[in-house]
């Protein structure tokens, strides 16, 4: 069921007038596969490092996201030559134009530079490693060339799918069924785009989101300055009354299979010291509890969409952020401290190799806590924190609503 969050931004620049049969093109379906392949393979490799440590170029993590690299760039590449040299006058007037001779659409360009950034961050990661050694951090050098690439093919996918939602629903509006058929097709791929750049983002955050941290306020701080910026841009970008909960289900479920599928199988550390003797994979984390604050932002939005931005900003801002810090701060005693979370399922015993499994505070909030004083004055920036990031975020999605190209 669709609804609309209040007069829908005016579609600005020129519209291009399209009438050819409705169809969905294959580099999209392929572009988000691509999105799929990128962040499954980011999640398996770090599961890897925290499971067997040193890897190889060619590992099986890194060929599923070149997989990811290859496809998105192959086939948004053919699209681009495709458009150039064969495309009709009415496909290169909803394209844009680049050097001067290239027609393309904007989510192919950052497919193909996504790619060629991450296929050009390959050898320069091996060099590192066999320079370096070993990274102690997720934003190295060549990891942040590689995770630019990704977030550059996953936003590709996104707003491809927006811009040919876009041209369906100007090709069909004289036909209400099946603009309906192919709306719905295209927001559940909207929706898995979306919740795949949001699992994305969610791991260039993740080493400051743990779950040691869920009683610290620097926690709800990251969240507030990095989550609303998205969020609010997906509920913006497409008219639909569950847009972002969809997103952050796709993310949820996305982060609940690989955390439940990757430990079934063997794995054992090729590094030292190896202080937490294991014999299968570790798992990453169980997901935030995003989609919470996702189904209240929804209602609320659809509920409340007559006003504007700014007041739409201390409405939904402030709601994100107190509704998760709630659910996230009770949870995180849950994952933190309860034995019933050490199991398959919550997998809060999954622990790296190089760590000591007999850690005093592996199970239990350490003295890195705040006193209240100090934990109020960091929610309160956190508040703030997520009410400049709605506001930017409802910009960004009044933006990429009127993609069309």
């Amino acid at each position: 069921m669709e609804t609309t969050m209040g007069p829908p931004p005016a579609i600005g620049g020129r519209v291009v007038p399209l009438h050819a049969a409705p169809d969905i093109p294959v580099y999209i379906y392929a572009t988000v596969f691509a999105s799929f392949c990128v962040i499954t393979g980011l999640i398996w490799d770090i599961c890897w490092h925290i499971s067997i440590g040193r890897d190889g170029l060619l590992s099986p993590p890194h060929l599923v996201i070149y997989l990811g690299a290859v496809v998105a760039g192959l086939f948004s590449g053919y699209e681009i030559l495709r458009k150039t040299f064969w495309g009709s006058d009415l496909e290169k007037a909803a394209s844009v134009k680049i050097w001067g001779f290239f027609y393309s659409s904007l989510g192919s360009l950052f497919c193909v530079w996504g790619a060629l950034a991450m296929l050009t961050s390959a050898p320069f990661d091996d060099w590192w490693h066999n320079t370096y050694g070993l990274d102690v951090t997720i934003l190295s050098p060549p990891h942040t060339v590689l995770l630019l690439g990704m977030i550059g093919i996953q936003f590709g996918a996104l707003i491809s799918v927006i811009a040919v939602k876009n041209q369906l629903k100007l090709r069909l509006a004289h036909s209400f069924d099946k603009t309906k058929f192919w709306d719905k097709r295209l927001f559940w791929l909207f929706a898995l785009s979306a919740g795949f750049l949001l699992t994305i983002w969610y791991t260039l955050l993740s080493e400051s989101l743990g779950r040691m941290w869920m009683h610290h306020s620097s926690l709800y701080q990251c969240v507030g300055a990095g989550f609303p910026l998205f969020l609010m841009a997906i509920g913006k970008a497409v008219k639909h009354k569950w847009a972002i909960t969809a997103a952050t289900t796709v993310y949820t479920i996305l982060m609940l299979m690989t955390l439940w599928i990757i430990p079934l199988f063997p794995a054992e550390p090729k590094l030292g010291p190896i202080l937490n003797h294991i014999d299968h994979y570790q798992g990453f984390q169980f997901p935030l509890l995003l989609i919470i604050p996702a189904i209240t932002i929804d209602l609320l939005r659809n509920r409340f969409g007559y006003l504007n931005d700014w007041k739409l900003t201390l409405l939904l801002g402030s709601a994100f952020i107190i509704v998760f810090s709630v659910f996230q701060w009770f949870f995180g005693s849950f994952l933190m401290e309860s034995p019933y979370a050490r199991n398959w399922f919550f997998g809060s015993h999954y622990w790296y190799f190089g760590n000591s499994p007999d850690w005093e505070y592996r199970y239990k909030f350490g003295p890195w806590l705040e006193t209240t004083s100090e934990l109020l004055q960091g929610l309160g920036i956190a508040l703030i924190a997520s009410l400049i990031s709605t506001r930017i975020g409802l910009a960004w999605g009044n933006w990429m609503h009127k993609i069309q190209r």
